[in-house]
């Protein structure tokens, strides 16, 4: 029989079937190939003709990754509209027999090590449970975002949810970490319902995420220096959290560290990564809390959010590239050079992600002696 160690890890990733979620955990199967574990990304028939499309056999240089399908009847067709995404939510959960095989490992070369899903699948945690295969949830959304769902009870015990209109600046208080900001219109657009009670969205994420705690460990698509406090608060639901963002920015610097290993020329720091930091805020979309914590917390920018007024859209464009120009770039500096330094060797992304790696591994071990 063959030593337990020698046997790579094998892990399937299963993210929510739209683009942002796809992105992120796309970048973090590369991340776990490139360290000699086995990867199966799971999609859905659409998504994987697109892929084949636009990247071609770039995962070819890593033998250990594949594709697995989701059944034809798992859809992302106009997604984008909310009333859809309850549709693709469903239809997800429809495959739960099909994910209990796949983790089994039925028609598979190798069993499998864990499992890092979305974490607003909870059906897979169900599945994991019940073969015996470790979850590790993955959150795309900011910390900030996530943090609010994880709070939504104290929301309504304290009245600050749901609110009218005329609440858009009441402040929220009710939210540990953000007492001192926070104010209606920066909570997620979903919060925005008349009674809370309903089967709404806003519902279904609150849910999701509370059953956050019975993951093994919590992925962030962050950094420490960014997020530090919010982490620590999402850390008392779930204290084993890996934070390992910027993911395309940690992606870049263990290729380059594989190039350099490769050819034996020395590493230099990676001032080209600067820009692709800033860049990674600017992907942080611009609405309800995110812009808060963009204008507010981060001061990398303006909120100006609900506001369609002339007027005001003008003069907050003119202090961007005039008045306030040079802040706004020092501080976009800065932000780069921390996230940078985070996903350099000894930097807090790059040391989580190794934490991840290793555990995984353990996983692997600890499967092959059970």
């Amino acid at each position: 029989m063959a030593d337990s160690t020698s046997i790579p890890a094998h892990v399937v990733i299963f993210p929510f079937p739209v683009q942002g979620h796809m992105n992120s955990m796309f970048k973090l199967s590369e991340l776990l190939c490139l360290a000699g574990i086995h990867v199966t990304y799971i999609v859905t028939v659409e998504n994987h003709n697109r892929l084949m499309n636009n990247t071609g056999s770039w995962y070819d240089k890593y033998p250990g990754f594949r594709f697995q399908m989701l059944p034809e009847n798992v859809s992302q067709r106009n997604v984008g509209q909310l009333q859809l995404f309850v549709s693709l939510y469903e239809s997800l959960k429809t495959t739960k027999p099909f994910f209990r095989d796949l983790l089994s490992g039925q028609g598979q070369t190798g069993p499998v090590t864990c499992l890092i899903t979305d974490g607003l699948m909870k059906f897979t945690l169900d599945v994991g449970e019940e073969t015996g295969v470790p979850v590790i949830y993955f959150r795309t959304a900011s910390p900030c975002s996530v943090w609010t769902y994880f709070c939504l009870d104290k929301l309504i015990e304290s009245g600050d949810c749901p609110f009218q209109e005329d609440g858009m600046d009441t402040p929220i208080r009710s939210v540990p970490g953000m007492e001192g900001f926070l104010r209606g219109r920066d909570l997620p657009s979903l919060f925005r319902v008349r009674d809370m009670s309903d089967t709404s969205l806003c519902k279904i994420f609150a849910g999701e995420t509370l059953e956050t705690v019975r993951a093994r460990g919590f992925i962030l698509n962050t950094f420490e220096e960014l997020d530090g406090p919010i982490i620590s608060q999402i850390s008392t639901k779930i204290p084993n959290i890996y934070s390992i963002g910027p993911l395309h920015a940690l992606l870049k610097t263990r290729l380059k560290l594989e190039t350099t290993s490769s050819t034996g020329g020395s590493s230099n720091s990676l001032r080209e990564e600067d820009k692709s930091c800033i860049k990674w805020l600017d992907e942080q979309p611009l609405k309800s809390i995110n812009s808060r914590y963009i204008g507010e917390v981060w001061k990398l920018g303006l909120d100006i959010k609900d506001t369609c007024d002339r007027s005001i859209i003008e003069k907050a464009v003119r202090d961007l590239m005039e008045v306030r120009k040079e802040e706004f770039a020092k501080s976009a500096k800065e932000m780069a050079t921390l996230a940078r330094k985070a996903v350099n060797e000894g930097g807090d992304s790059h040391n989580n992600l190794n934490k991840l790696i290793e555990d995984i591994k353990m996983m692997n071990v600890a499967a092959h002696h059970a």
